[in-house]
């Protein structure tokens, strides 16, 4: 194979001569940041508001990770979440909402998300507070935990099922950190995962700094009242 390889990238041009030293991973460490704006209003004439309730979230190497998981199918993961369910299915304020965790090797953002009508702007901003706040105070069920892991070993056995798939995750895994974890050991961090592990990190959430950003028709003294 690495024969076939070196052979048609010297057909294309490269030399074969060339040899790159390996370079080491990344830092896998949280770097501190510290927020600079808490509000950031961009107006366009849109027909709704799109706005992000963010803090600071879990990096990719941090072992809360499968945790987040769980809280992120819970709260914001899908049409069973709580957000979903509460502002789209209960009161029709928003046509998507959920929640995130976007992380990289040395930073994250964990946020709230929502598409709705500016006038209706200030009620979904509540909802979202309101709805994070429960998970961190009385966290979530036992049944809520139980289909959150099935939905997320099921994801994770049906996504990794073609070749392509798995030779990404292997090729990401040895970019990132070195390190390679089998589906097996994947489901079994997540089964690991407890009730309280869950609210603990929804309490560290709820009490993170925050930041609001919107995009639409919206006025920026709209956010007062939360920050």
């Amino acid at each position: 194979m690495l024969a076939l390889v070196e052979e048609n990238l010297e057909i294309a041009g490269w030399d074969k001569n060339l040899k790159a030293k390996p370079r080491s991973w990344r830092s896998q460490a949280a770097v501190v940041i510290e927020p600079t704006v808490s509000v950031n209003v961009i107006n366009r004439p849109i027909a709704q508001a799109n706005i992000i309730l963010g803090s600071l979230g879990l990096v990719a190497g941090d072992e809360r990770r499968y945790a987040m998981a769980i809280l992120n199918t819970v709260l914001g993961g899908g049409m069973s979440s709580r957000l979903f369910q509460e502002i789209r299915e209960k009161r029709g304020l928003a046509y998507s909402v959920y929640s995130f965790n976007q992380g990289y090797s040395d930073a994250a953002a964990f946020g709230l998300y929502a598409g709705c009508s500016p006038q209706k702007a200030t009620e979904v901003i509540k909802l979202m507070i309101e709805e994070l706040g429960k998970v961190a105070t009385d966290g979530i069920t036992e049944a809520e935990l139980a289909l959150a892991k099935g939905n997320i070993s099921g994801g994770l056995a049906l996504k990794f099922e073609s070749t392509q798939a798995r030779m990404s995750r292997l090729s990401g895994a040895e970019l990132t950190d070195g390190e390679f974890i089998d589906l097996d050991e994947s489901l079994s961090r997540y089964s690991a995962v407890q009730l309280s592990d869950v609210q603990d990190l929804a309490k560290l959430m709820f009490e993170a700094p925050k930041s609001f950003v919107a995009v639409g028709e919206i006025k920026q003294s709209l956010f007062d009242e939360f920050v």
